[in-house]
């Protein structure tokens, strides 16, 4: 019998405590029993008076070793000890009723192994974070182009757009942001691949987790997300963006990626858009 109904990670790096700290509260509200690990990968360890509570984990690891990497670290401390495993970004913020409701749909529904619930800003606008997995196009007509008309359908195509954020689907790349994970799922693909220091990691893994499983958007439950384009505005962010995408289409291929192809053509036609 597990130990925990589910265990969570959230990373730290130099975070706004406040911020943090609406994260980390969102998770103890539930009812279900939890167990948090924060992994802090700043360069002090200021944020440990976070771990306020007997089932809030801390580990300061003295160094910034990648969003994945330190993941992986929570992965290994939590041992398998639930049936689930939440990734979750420390600038997300959600009502008490949540985390119950996605551990009875994933209770109910055995064939789901990844699930993200709709996602908002703060101002209350819908982020559309269900999209296809992407080729290098996509990265680069959406980061450099994005406001070109010739991009558009190029963006449109990737970005799922004429698609439904009321309904639920099967889809092959969700954010990162919110990861809810099925634990026997995860061992079977294997975690965060560690190549990645920051970028594409959870593209990846939503992929690997999209191979063997469905990896759902559930629009029953709705979270809050700040969510900054860091890479956007920071050129060393940027060039870390840059690196992981490198990395991602060595492995996964540039132009020739059949795999890719079929998936997206299949997803495309299950959500009834055009391709």
């Amino acid at each position: 019998m597990s130990m925990y109904q589910l265990t969570c990670s959230i990373v730290l790096y130099e975070n706004n405590p406040e911020v943090l700290k609406k994260a980390i509260e969102s998770v103890l509200q539930s009812r279900l029993n939890i167990k948090l690990f924060l992994i802090d990968n700043s360069g002090t360890d200021q944020l440990k008076n976070l771990a306020f509570s007997n089932t809030v984990d801390y580990t300061f690891n003295n160094k910034n070793i990648g969003f994945g990497n330190a993941h992986n670290t929570a992965l290994e401390k939590a041992g398998g000890n639930a049936p689930y495993h939440l990734i979750l970004n420390p600038d997300i913020e959600f009502h008490e009723d949540v985390l119950e409701n996605i551990y009875n749909f994933m209770e109910k529904y055995k064939d789901v192994g990844q699930l993200m619930p709709k996602v908002f800003y703060d101002n209350g606008n819908l982020q559309k974070l269900c999209h296809l997995i992407p080729a290098p196009v996509n990265l680069i007509s959406r980061r450099f182009f994005e406001n070109y008309h010739f991009s558009k359908k190029i963006n449109d195509r990737y970005e799922l757009e004429g698609f439904n954020y009321n309904t639920c689907a099967n889809i092959p790349n969700l954010s990162g942001c919110f990861m809810f994970m099925r634990n026997s799922v995860l061992e079977k693909v294997g975690g965060f691949d560690k190549r990645f220091f920051m970028y594409m990691e959870d593209i990846d893994l939503t992929r690997r987790m999209h191979k063997v499983s469905q990896t759902l958007f559930y629009p029953e439950v709705s979270i809050y997300h700040k969510y900054e384009k860091g890479s956007y505005s920071n050129s060393k962010l940027l060039k870390h963006h840059i690196n992981s995408a490198i990395k991602y289409f060595n492995k996964w291929g540039w132009l020739f990626d059949e795999e890719r192809s079929q998936v997206n053509n299949k997803t495309l036609h299950r959500l009834n858009l055009p391709k």
